[in-house]
């Protein structure tokens, strides 16, 4: 996975900009999330030359299209730790919070963060709807991002809340997402937000080809969002 992990970081231009051990953390937790995968269903990709591939260098791939230093970044809905993990190895100063409702996962995390010896990282129990109610959370953070397969409007209503004003929520989306862009643009006016930027950028080795989507935060979240998930879900913005 090192081999495949740094040769991929050079194509994305990240090579000289990142840590010289960043391959080999990488590696590693690709290593410890296959081994947690026998007994926890984390991933459903399940060789490591495509957790280095489809994880690793697919978030790796948001380090070379926006500038991350210094920022405070929440990742909601993390899963296994992406993108957030991988982007708390390649870029240090970034100040990274995991946000996850399944406590085990959580646990997991934290002793990986552990096993790594990161600083500057926190992993999170809480649903992302409840969260984004806390003071020091609700529009506090430069970024946002999220990995999940949810429509864009719901990501939309749980994420930017989070955002504060000039911040950026990322949503990592496939290239087939242009109607489903086009429908959540009322979610994101009603949110404070504006698409800043719509970026396809291939996966190095993996013969596919990604979709990032940034989305501005221009005015804080009005009262009332994020919605209850169920509400949300019943009757998107």
């Amino acid at each position: 996975m090192r081999d495949i992990i740094a040769a991929g970081l050079a194509e994305l231009g990240l090579a000289d900009r990142v840590p010289t051990e960043a391959p080999e953390q990488l590696a590693e937790y690709g290593r410890l999330l296959l081994e947690k995968n026998q007994v926890m269903n984390l991933t459903a990709i399940r060789e490591p030359d495509q957790v280095a591939r489809l994880h690793m260098l697919d978030c790796a791939a948001l380090a070379a299209l926006t500038d991350l230093e210094g920022k405070a970044l929440i990742d909601v809905g993390t899963g296994a730790g992406f993108p957030g993990l991988p982007l708390k190895i390649l870029v240090p100063s970034l100040e990274v919070t995991l946000l996850d409702s399944l406590n085990k996962r959580v646990d997991w995390l934290n002793e990986v963060i552990s096993a790594l010896g990161l600083t500057g990282v926190r992993a999170i129990h809480a649903r992302a709807e409840e969260q984004a109610l806390v003071p020091g959370f609700r529009d506090s953070f430069d970024l946002a991002c999220a990995r999940a397969v949810a429509d864009l409007r719901l990501l939309c209503e749980l994420c930017l809340p989070y955002v504060k004003p000039g911040g950026r929520f990322l949503a990592m989306k496939s290239t087939g997402s242009g109607q489903e862009l086009e429908e959540a643009g009322r979610a994101i006016r009603t949110l404070g937000g504006a698409v800043a930027a719509v970026e396809d950028y291939p996966v190095p080795g993996a013969g596919v080809t990604h979709r990032l989507i940034q989305i501005e935060k221009r005015a804080p979240t009005p009262k009332g969002f994020p919605r209850r998930w169920a509400k949300a879900q019943k009757a998107p913005l």
